[in-house]
This record gives structure tokens, sequence and C-alpha cells, in this order.
């Protein structure tokens, strides 16, 4: 068995050599015969193997179940269609330098206009109108809408695999078979759109060909050959006139081809049985073509004999086909009837699962496919799963799963970002582009297309590849589209983390702590605290990007300090104090001097003096007028500090700063306020100045 196998391999080797060998030769016999003189009895078998193809590319076209079982059929118009130019430069010269271009030349010129020049010329110019104006018309038109309508069809068809692809209609196998088909037939199409003009320029030059025949055999005929102008149009007029039609006619078959494969689309069925059924595959047509037909035969003087018999002829089908499309009707109740039988003891549709909402959702326009599609290259999927390790790393939490999707009804290059199935943020790339940002210090301008960045609201421009190495040369930052969308997904998630950690986060995080710490998880909860207030906790860190990956220290804190309070923010205070050395590693990292705004006692005071305690918590009774002023001299302290090039970082005492955070964090989300027991002793404070109002 493994010798036959391996006979089986060998053979299969050979014969794709085989067939590349064919190929080549064809194409290579084309470049030779327009360059070297070739003799008739030659052009004779080659003007054979031109006509056999073009009927072998025509049957093959109507026989194929879909158009996809001859992908190949562009990259074949182009090899005929230069093999029949070739012949025609091969037979023009034959013609103009000897008049005997051979015997198939010979034989159409004569036989198709019956021995007369006149009608040879009809039939050639019937012909010629018929490929231009009809087949070959038509063919280029159907070619571009199909193209376009693949195209425009291909975001509907990737969603209704996704579609089915998660209700477990199909797996993934077969949802990547489809997605190859889909990807196949927008090429296919696209190339043919461009493959037809290749029979146009064809026919075209056919015409021209001839006309050069005809001018140039009559000047060669009474220059040359010393003949009189009716011998010599006589004799290479018929000449030009079979020249032409062994040309015209394989070019036509291909013609015929091309309109056939297109106007195909892509039904998977036999094209003649379709094509009977849809013909004459209603019996009321039959009955009445077949009337019609029997009374032109009676009542006009039309042969009786013909048109009567033809009439009862569709008369016979139209009632055979009745009486089988009844026989399949009375089946089709049956199942029907059955089906529903079947349909009363199955259970109740189960539609819990439309209920649920995915916590991360990125929607795109079908221009960004690609970006996500590994098949062509794209590594958004990559990027997604780093940005999930780099949150987990960064603030120590996990990050749901994050769904994309496409999304016909977004513009083509428009993408969205969904948290618990509601939009936050959206923006826009332009493919094959890259976002130029002059960080400030770039040394010329550069041209592109204005915009803004959607992560930070950056100025930037858009721009080309090939002005890419020149603006990294002047010192933009260069960002690729991919990149992009990760950025901006990245501070999306990051922004929202707080509520996207869920009770079931929580337990999964205190289960791995106990597997290497469980005496401290079990004196925590449940006895101390529960499962929802450790997540308040947790989500008050996260809420102010600090990390929660050192989950012991803040266990332990928590643990300390829940014997004398359960008040969530109080006890956030109390961690935060815990993590003080990450705090100021986060926001003063190599630095010897903590530069920070600080706030006027007095307003310290005042804020503590209006903070009055209830069972839901703490809250602040300043009037709104004096919030306005806390506020606006904020934000005046942040612009001083941004000028200076510093970040804007608040320090005040540890009682105050949830308080005046709270305050400030629906105007000013990227402030940094911090107390004083969250900086590390090691660390030198210089306030840049005072906050008051």
């Amino acid at each position: 068995m493994a010798e036959a196998a391996a006979k089986k391999r060998t053979g299969n080797r050979l014969l794709a050599m085989g067939g590349d060998l064919v190929v080549a030769v064809y194409v290579l016999a084309a470049f030779i015969m327009m360059i070297v003189p070739i003799p008739s009895w030659l052009l004779d078998i080659l003007l054979a193997v031109n006509m056999a193809v073009a009927f072998s590319v025509m049957f093959s076209s109507m026989f194929s179940r879909e158009p996809l079982d001859m992908s190949n059929f562009p990259t074949l118009l182009l090899f005929t269609t230069l093999f029949r130019i070739s012949l025609n430069i091969s037979s023009t010269r034959l013609i103009l330098t000897t008049g005997s271009p051979g015997n198939v030349v010979e034989t159409f010129g004569q036989f198709v206009g019956g021995g007369d020049l006149v009608m040879g010329i009809i039939v050639y110019a019937i012909l010629l109108i018929v490929q231009f104006m009809v087949i070959n018309k038509g063919s280029e038109r159907v070619a571009e809408v199909t193209a376009r309508f693949t195209l425009d069809a291909m975001p509907g068809k990737q969603m209704a695999i996704d579609a089915d692809l998660n209700t477990g209609t199909i797996d993934d196998k077969e949802a990547k078979r489809r997605r190859d088909k889909i990807q196949q037939e927008s090429s296919f199409f696209g190339a043919m759109d461009g493959a037809v003009k290749y029979v146009k320029g064809d026919a075209t030059a056919g015409l021209l060909i001839s006309a050069v025949n005809i001018i140039g055999g009559i000047a060669m005929g009474m220059v040359r050959m010393n003949m009189e102008f009716s011998e010599a149009l006589d004799t290479y007029v018929v000449l030009t006139i079979g020249d032409g039609l062994v040309s015209a006619i394989p070019s036509l078959l291909i013609s015929l081809s091309t309109g056939i494969l297109v106007t195909k689309g892509s039904k998977e069925a036999d094209f003649g049985n379709v094509l009977l059924k849809q013909l004459f595959g209603l019996p009321k047509a039959m009955y009445i073509v077949g009337a019609v037909l029997c009374l032109l035969g009676i009542i006009t003087p039309l042969q009786i004999f013909i048109f009567v018999p033809l009439g009862a002829l569709f008369i016979y089908f139209g009632r055979r086909m009745d009486t089988e499309m009844k026989i399949a009707k009375v089946e089709e109740s049956v199942e029907k009837e059955e089906a529903a039988e079947a349909e009363e003891i199955r259970k109740p549709e189960n539609v819990t699962s439309l209920l649920s909402v995915d916590p991360i959702e990125l929607e795109f326009g079908y221009g960004i496919i690609p970006l996500a599609d590994v098949n062509q290259g794209g590594d958004l999927l990559d990027r997604v799963v780093m940005i999930r390790r780099q949150i987990a790393l960064e603030l120590g939490t996990v990050v749901p799963i994050i769904r994309l999707r496409d999304n016909i009804q977004l513009n083509p290059n428009q993408y969205i970002i969904k948290i618990k199935g509601i939009q936050c943020s959206e923006g826009e790339i332009l493919f094959d582009h890259y976002l130029a940002m002059n960080p400030g210090n770039a040394e010329e301008e550069i041209t592109g297309i204005p915009t803004i960045e959607p992560s930070f609201k950056l100025p930037a421009l858009w721009i080309t590849e090939g002005q890419r190495e020149r603006a990294e040369s002047f010192g933009y930052t260069v960002v690729d589209p991919p990149s992009i969308i990760a950025t901006h997904l990245t501070e999306i998630i990051k922004e929202h983390i707080a509520e996207l950690l869920t009770r079931q986060d929580v337990q999964g995080l205190v289960d791995n702590l106990k597997e290497s710490n469980p005496a401290i998880v079990d004196e925590l909860t449940p006895k101390l605290l529960g499962l929802g207030e450790i997540q308040k906790v947790l989500q008050n860190l996260l809420a102010e990007g600090i990390s929660i990956r050192d989950l012991l220290t803040i266990f332990e804190a928590l643990a300390d300090r829940a014997v004398s309070t359960r008040d969530t923010d109080l006890l956030t205070e109390y961690v935060r104090q815990a993590l003080k050395r990450a705090i100021s590693n986060k926001y003063f990292a190599g630095e010897d001097t903590a530069q920070v705004m600080t706030l006027d006692p007095a307003l310290e005071q005042e804020i503590m003096g209006s903070v009055k305690q209830s069972e839901q918590g703490a809250y602040i009774t300043l009037p709104p007028e004096r919030i306005r002023a806390i506020i606006d001299s904020t934000g005046e302290a942040i612009s001083k500090m941004e000028e200076t090039g510093h970040n804007a970082i608040v320090l005040t005492a540890p009682v105050v700063r949830m308080y005046y955070k709270k305050i400030t964090e629906d105007y000013y989300k990227d402030l940094a306020v911090l107390s004083y027991n969250e900086v590390e002793s090691e660390l030198k404070l210089q306030s840049l100045g005072m906050i008051s109002a």
C-alpha cells in the first residue's frame, strides 16, 4: 500500500508539472508567433487548437455548477486573448507576403460566404455587430454590476456567518470555509470586472486587423503581384473575411463564456437543468403557448403540420408537469404535517442566552474587517489579547472577554466601543494610512488630512505610507491603524475598569489569594467584610488607577481596620496608605522631589466642616457657589502645573482627600489627589502653589 501511495503521489506531481509545462508552452508560442514567421500548415494546426480551446471554455462555463468552479477564468481570458492576437499577426503576415495563409483561413473565407464576396462581407459584419453590441457590451455591464453588488454584500454575509457561529448552527471549520468562499467570490468578480475589458479590446483589435489586411492586401496585390484592382479586392477580401471569421468565432465563444459565467451568479446547481426548469417550469404558461401555436396553424396561412404538432407537444409537457407538481405538493403537505407534530413535542426555545450583555464590545465597519481577519494579515485579535495581559499586569485585575464583531450599519472605516451594551466612545480610521502626531518639537510641518486622535483628543494628521519615514525623521509620532484602535480600546477599558469588576471576579481573586495565604482570607471574609464590601474597596482603588495586584497588602490593611469600621470609603483610604510605596512609584518614579499643589488649610477645614454622616455614608453640604469656586481654583492650578510641564497632582490632609476628590472628579477625571500619608517619607515635597477659594 505504501508503494502504491508513493506511486500515486509521484503521478500527481508529474501531472502538475505537465500542466505547468502545457500552459508555459501555450503562452510562449504566442510570443514566438508574434516574432517568427510560421508556415501555413502550422498556422492551420494552431487555428484548430485555438478553436478547440474556445469550445472547451464555453462548455466548461455552461456546465460548471458555480462561478468559483472556474476561479482562474480571468487569467485564462488573458492567455486566450494573447494567443488569438498572435494568430492574427501570423495570418496577416502570410496574407500580405504570400497570399496563401493556409487551408483554414481560405475555407472560412470561401465557405461561409458561399463563394459570394458580398455575402461574406455581410455575414462577417453581422457577426461583428452581434459581438460588439450585444455580447461584449452586455458581459461588460453584467460583470461590473455583479462585482459591485458582491463587494457591497460582503459585510452582510460576514455578519450572517458570525450569527450562525454564535448560535451554534455551524462550527469554526464551516465558518472559516464560508468566509474563504466570500473572499474568493469578491476576488473573482472583481477580477472579472477587469478581465472583460480584454474581450472588448480583442474584438476591437480584430476589426482593425481586418481593415489593415484589406488595405494592405490590395496594395500588395497591385504593386507586387501585378493584379488588377478587382482581382486584388476579390482575393484579399475573401482571405481577410476568412481570417476575421477564424479569429472572431473563438472570440465570440469566449465572450459568450464570460457572459454565462458572470450571469450564473452563485447558484450551486447544474446550468442546463436550472435554465430549462425556469423557462418551461410553469404549466399554465405551457398551456397558453401550446394553444397559441395551434391557433396560428389553424386560422392563419402558416403551415399547419408544423405549428399544430409543436403546440400539442407544449400542451402535453404542460399536462405532465402539472401532474408532477400536484404530487410534489401533496408530499410537501404531508411532510409539513409531520414536522408540525414533531415541533409540538419539542421543548420551548431557550432565550436566556439572548438576555446576556457583553461587558466589552468592539464593533467596526466592513472596511476594518481586514485588520481583524487573520487570513488577510490582520493582527487586531492578537492586540486585544495583549491588552488584557497588559491591564492584568498594570492594574492586577482580569479584563472580561472583549467581543469583536462587524456592523454593517457603521461607516466602512468607523468603529465603536461599548461597555455593557452601551456605546462609550467611537473613532474612525483611514485604511492604508498612518496617524502622525506632533509631540511639540517637530522640526518641520508635513501635509496630511487633519483629524483628532481618538484616545486623547489630540490634533493629528492622516499620512500615506510614503510620508511615514519623512514624518518620523521630523520628530512626529507615527501610529498605524491597529495601534490606534488598540490604544483607544485600552484607555476606555482603564476608564471603566472599576464598573467591570464584578463580585464573581472578586471571588476569583479571593480564591487565588487563598491558595497561598489562607489565613488572611479566612480572617477577613466573611467574618469582617462581605464580598460586596471588598468589591467596593477594590472598585474605589481601580477608579483612581491604583493597582490591586498586591492583594495581600490590601487584605491585611482591610483586616486591620475592618474591626473598627465597615465604611468602604474610609477603608479605601486606609488601604491607599498601606499602598503608599506603589502610589509614590506611580506618580513620582525616578524623582527625588515631589512637585505638587496643596490645599489651603482654611479650605480643608471648610470641607471637613461640611461633611455629614448618614446610614448611606458621608456626603458634602457645601453651597453650590462654594463648590463652583473650588472647581475654578482647581482648574487654574491644573493649568499652571501643565504649563510648567508637570503632572496635575494635588496633596491634601488624609481626612480631606476623599471628599476633595469627590468634589473634583466629575470635572477633572485625570487629576491625581493624594494625601500626605500616601507619599513615601524619602521623597521631598515641593509646593508649586496653593489652592484656595
